[in-house]
């Protein structure tokens, strides 16, 4: 299944943010499918941190541009999680994810991991991510 890459434009550009942690996942899924970065990028804190291959670590506009790229393959992602473990304002969620399917110039696409990934509660309530690591435990 593709999204038709205007198909983003039908969608305004905020997301629900979640006061429950085991659904931020689903926040950042329904984000990540928007094809919208300025959406992606509201569902993680402002000194968030993301490691989109294994070693390598980017923040703020790097951050934006990096998750940009995976939402440029024009395909959905699709989020299992597995754990949710809150502390206080902190939650550490593993959850599992794939993005598969063929791009609108009909090449196929397989990417899958397990994230590793740390939220916190803002004031508001609302979780974000702090550090968003896709391949979790993939050597670096």
């Amino acid at each position: 299944m593709s999204i038709h890459p205007n198909s983003a434009f039908d969608h305004a550009p905020t997301v629900a943010l979640t006061a429950d942690a085991a659904q931020h996942p689903h926040v950042f899924a329904a984000a990540f499918n928007s094809l919208r970065p300025e959406a992606l990028a509201q569902v993680y804190s402002e000194d968030a941190v993301f490691v989109p291959r294994p070693g390598d670590r980017v923040t703020g506009a790097e951050l934006v541009a990096a998750n940009a790229e995976f939402q440029s393959l024009g395909l959905p992602i699709r989020v299992s999680p597995r754990h949710t473990y809150v502390s206080g304002d902190t939650a550490l969620l593993i959850v599992d994810w794939v993005i598969d399917g063929r791009r609108p110039d009909g090449e196929h696409v397989h990417l899958e991991g397990t994230a590793t990934d740390v939220a916190r509660r803002g004031p508001d309530g609302l979780w974000r991510y702090v550090i968003d690591n896709p391949f979790g435990t993939a050597p670096a």
